[in-house]
């Protein structure tokens, strides 16, 4: 099993300058970059022309070290405090669960933890003292 912490960066809507910044600032290398126009469709959930261009995940790597990136959703804002989030990847569902079970208690659950098209088993949850933490599972391509 693997464990790993990565600071993840919620914009309102400037996350490509905010990575082309970084890259110079930090002389980081952009790993990966998805804009939400480039997911699959989800005919429950239309997106909105303005949204397309939006990046919807995004990875550079400053040194040793990686850091991510999305845009918000057109019409939701990042209020203060919620701008950085910590996210925990594991490659063991049990693990997120079990992290993800431990963080939610007195917390605040913002996306149960869930099947999702990029994860096995993805959430979002706030925890007790206010620090919000995205749970990854990797194992979808």
């Amino acid at each position: 099993m693997s464990l790993r912490l990565t600071p993840y960066l919620m914009m309102n809507g400037n996350a490509s300058e905010a990575i082309e910044f970084y890259e110079k600032a930090l002389n980081a290398k952009l790993l990966f970059k998805q804009t939400f126009g480039e997911m699959p469709e989800n005919p429950e959930f239309p997106l909105p022309e303005e949204a397309k261009g939006l990046v919807s995940h995004a990875m550079i790597q400053v040194g040793e070290t990686g850091m991510m990136f999305s845009d918000n959703f057109p019409g939701s804002t990042v209020q203060a405090g919620d701008q950085v989030t910590i996210c925990i990847t594991t490659d063991d569902a049990a693990q997120s669960t079990a992290i993800f079970e431990a963080l939610q208690q007195d917390g605040d659950v913002k996306m149960p933890l869930q099947d999702t098209f990029f994860s096995p088993a993805y959430g979002i949850v706030k925890d007790k003292f206010g620090v919000t933490f995205q749970i990854f599972t990797e194992g979808k391509e």
